[in-house]
């Protein structure tokens, strides 16, 4: 009897290359995030690189310890673009949104070995992320930029984690005030910040605890003069100058030979005179302070011209970067003066003292300007450390700290740090998933999960049980309390609005969104197509 073929529908199965692509790049991408969940918290342990330069770093940053690997899977490279977003969007979080990113691929995992498809799960958590957000932003507490000590506390937190920690009592009202000081007067009208306001200048020698905010301009090395010259200036009157106060050359390299000694006397009174010429015009114009632009061409001065300058009571200043000249020029009110027939007396700047300041520590001469007269659109932070390693780490802190006042410029809400947010955001999203139906129900409830892994990693990192603080945590919420996060420093749940550990609100809700969008870009990649 012949057998009877049932014809069967046309069913599109996945092919197996794709699943195998998407789960090697969740497990690059989570291999990577493993190597840094021990950096996150204020008990995270620091990384030392070492550089193909031979240099040396220690950081536990997480933007700057993923920027200096060398990653080569391009699914884990996603993940180091996406903490460089965080770096750029809010400063800080940078290691967060990595942690949260390999456990949202995690569980990606559980949800696709149940058959759930990727475009499913994407289209779920951006959901999830979105409620989220909306969640937190009614949890989180409004904050006025003129109440300065929430501003400090926001910003203690943020350094909590870093290696210069111990210095935050210090940095933390630098780093507020730097911001503060271009805001202007009224910091409540203003929706960005440029961070290129704030002028780090490091010097080696001291300690972190001789870092300060100066009230001026400040130049990483000391005033450039000869026997008799000023080195302190009352009422100063600043030019910058980007023409040379040297020889003229000729546009093309040539050689003039002079055998007679007649013209070589001449040659060298007319240079004297030509100088000498120059050097009177600039003091015509009633300047005392001099700063010369660093030049490629030819020499930007000589002996010859420090001496004159010198004579004249003029305190020099040289080798300015062409990048700073604009700094420079916003911060003492002056005009660059491309050459010596268009410096006229508008053109200068003034400073109430400018003069050189010997470190304590090091011995190492800096130039100063103080009491400057338009000082409210920029400001200068002199940072000091005992070796460089502590300076540039100092310098990365320091600059994170200033991301932060700038995320709650442009978005004022603060939100309890320590876990707080993310466990409070975790319970919200599972009693969500109850009252959803279908396959929502399902990501929802594995977003939800994940979202604990930040409490989870804080208590793992602290040398705590973290199952037990977990569980403790996740209580404390459910009985309403919104602010209840993991104290590291006294190994238990307390409230981290009294504790004054606070976060602002840009850097959760930005974390979360970066993350979520990583993700759900890894999910649905189902090819590697390698172009020669």
């Amino acid at each position: 009897m012949a057998t009877m073929t049932v014809p069967r529908g046309e069913i599109l199965q996945e092919r197996s290359k794709g699943r195998d692509v998407r789960i090697s790049n969740i497990v690059a991408a989570k291999a990577l995030a493993s190597c840094i969940r021990t950096s996150l918290g204020p008990r995270g342990m620091d990384k030392l690189l070492q550089l193909p330069s031979g240099e040396v770093l220690i950081s536990n940053d997480g933007a700057t310890i993923l920027s200096k690997m060398n990653v080569l899977h391009p699914a884990a490279k996603m993940l180091v673009e996406c903490s460089q977003s965080q770096d750029i969007e809010a400063g800080d979080g940078t290691t967060s949104v990595v942690v949260l990113a390999g456990a949202l691929l995690d569980a990606c995992t559980g949800l696709l070995s149940k058959g759930i498809h990727p475009a499913m799960i994407a289209s779920s958590f951006y959901r999830a992320a979105e409620a989220c957000c909306e969640l937190l932003t009614g949890a989180a507490m409004p904050v006025d930029m003129k109440d300065r000590s929430s501003l400090i506390h926001a910003v203690q937190t943020c350094l909590s984690s870093k290696v210069v920690s111990q210095n935050s009592d210090l940095l933390a009202p630098i780093a507020v005030d730097s911001v503060l000081k271009i805001l202007g007067e009224d910091p409540s009208g203003a929706t960005n910040v440029d961070l290129r306001d704030v002028r780090m200048v490091e010097q080696l020698g001291g300690t972190v605890d001789d870092t300060e905010l100066v009230d001026g301009l400040v130049f990483d090395k000391g005033s450039t003069k000869t026997a008799g010259g000023p080195s302190q200036i009352d009422n100063a009157k600043i030019a910058l100058i980007q023409f040379c106060l040297s020889a003229p050359k000729t546009d093309m390299d040539n050689n003039v030979v002079v055998s007679d000694y007649a013209a070589m006397d001449r040659i060298l009174r007319e240079e004297r005179k030509y100088i000498l010429n120059m050097c009177k015009k600039i003091k015509k114009t009633g300047a005392n302070v001099v700063l010369i632009q660093k030049s490629i061409l030819r020499d930007a001065y000589n002996e010859l011209s420090l001496h004159f300058l010198a004579k004249m009571g003029i305190l020099v200043v040289t080798d300015i970067e062409r990048t700073d000249v604009e700094f420079v020029c916003r911060t003492l009110g002056c005009t660059p003066a491309p050459h010596v027939d268009s410096l006229t007396p508008e053109k200068l700047g003034s400073a109430a003292h400018v003069g050189d300041v010997v470190l304590p520590g090091s011995g190492h001469k800096v130039v100063k300007f103080v009491g400057v007269a338009n000082s409210g659109c920029t400001s200068t932070v002199l940072l000091r450390g005992s070796n460089d390693l502590v300076l540039a780490e100092a310098n990365r802190s320091v600059h994170d700290a200033q991301c932060v006042v700038r995320s709650l410029v442009k978005q004022r809400y603060l939100i309890a740090g320590g876990g707080a947010a993310e466990t409070e955001a975790s319970l919200r999203l599972r009693e969500l998933a109850l009252e959803t139906t279908g396959m929502d129900s399902h990501c929802f409830k594995a977003y939800a999960d994940a979202l604990e892994v930040i409490p989870y990693t804080l208590a793992e990192n602290a040398g705590l049980k973290p199952i037990e603080i977990v569980t403790e945590l996740r209580k404390a919420h459910a009985e309403g309390t919104v602010g209840a996060g993991i104290n590291v420093k006294k190994g238990r749940i307390t409230d981290m609005y009294d504790e004054n550990v606070i976060q602002p609100l840009l850097v959760t809700t930005s974390a979360i969104k970066l993350a979520t969008e990583t993700v759900c870009m890894i999910l649905k990649v189902d090819d590697l197509v390698v172009v020669m």
